[in-house]
């Protein structure tokens, strides 16, 4: 049985999809983009606050059922640019300095609303 995860201190969905699912003690956690969810404003164009700002989604979805960065298991990071993966992966090494999760990047041609990055994780209780 699936559980749907939503919470205002992330960015509403863009789309047909649930900020989170659980299942089986696992959160799934949507793509998350560099929009700050109090005011609907992008990040600036900028790798490095565009990756801080979009950390941050992630650690408020979980935070929102107890969880912190620390339960995240693996990540999937989606750049516009992976000349930029450097600066992308000094903010990212932040936030998860010690037993960090897989991780899987890739560059893709375009993110939605011209984000630089956006993140998915799977977590675990």
């Amino acid at each position: 049985m699936k559980k749907i995860i939503s919470t205002e201190k992330a960015p509403a969905a863009i789309g047909p999809y649930s900020q989170a699912v659980e299942a089986a003690g696992l959160l799934f956690i949507s793509g998350q983009l560099p929009i700050d969810p109090a005011t609907g404003s992008m990040a600036p164009a900028e790798i490095k606050a565009q990756t801080e700002a979009v950390i941050k989604n992630l650690e408020n979805i979980l935070a929102s059922q107890g969880l912190a960065l620390e339960n995240i298991l693996k990540t999937t990071v989606y750049m516009a640019d992976l000349s930029q993966f450097a600066q992308m992966n000094e903010v990212y090494a932040r936030f998860f300095a010690k037993n960090p999760p897989a991780r899987a990047t890739v560059e893709v041609k375009a993110l939605p609303k011209a984000a630089l990055v956006e993140i998915e994780a799977v977590a675990a209780r």
